[in-house]
């Protein structure tokens, strides 16, 4: 079992940047593709962003691409989402994911385990 536990959300201005983080509790933390997912009012849960076991490889949904980084580090068992230029269309409920793999690709779908989600509203 993985507990993943999201902070760094908050009210932003359009433009302005937040950067999200995600404590995960696995033993082997490496040993998970990681992922981040977000979720606007009345909308589905869509993908934003994910990396691999390593850190090597990323991946970003179209909308976020330039703006958007994720990030890992494995020895603090912590995930990341640098969010920058942001956007009132960024607001949502942004979830962290993580998927047991012995792969080295990233994911789209098909996660494991949820955190609770932390919010990030965007003002105009």
């Amino acid at each position: 079992q993985v507990q993943l536990v999201e902070s760094g959300g908050g009210l932003v201005q359009v433009g302005g940047s937040l950067r999200l983080s995600c404590a995960a509790s696995a033993r082997t933390f490496s040993n998970y593709a990681m992922g981040w997912f977000r979720q606007a009012l009345g909308k589905e849960r869509d993908f934003v962003a994910g990396i691999n076991r390593s850190g090597t490889s990323t991946y970003y949904t179209d909308s976020v691409k330039g703006r958007f980084t994720i990030s890992r580090d494995n020895a603090k068992k912590m995930v990341y989402l640098q969010m920058n230029s942001l956007k009132p269309e960024d607001t949502a409920l942004y979830y962290c994911a993580a998927k047991l793999t012995y792969s080295g690709t990233t994911y789209t779908s098909n996660y494991d385990y949820w955190g609770q989600g932390t919010q990030v509203t965007v003002s105009s």
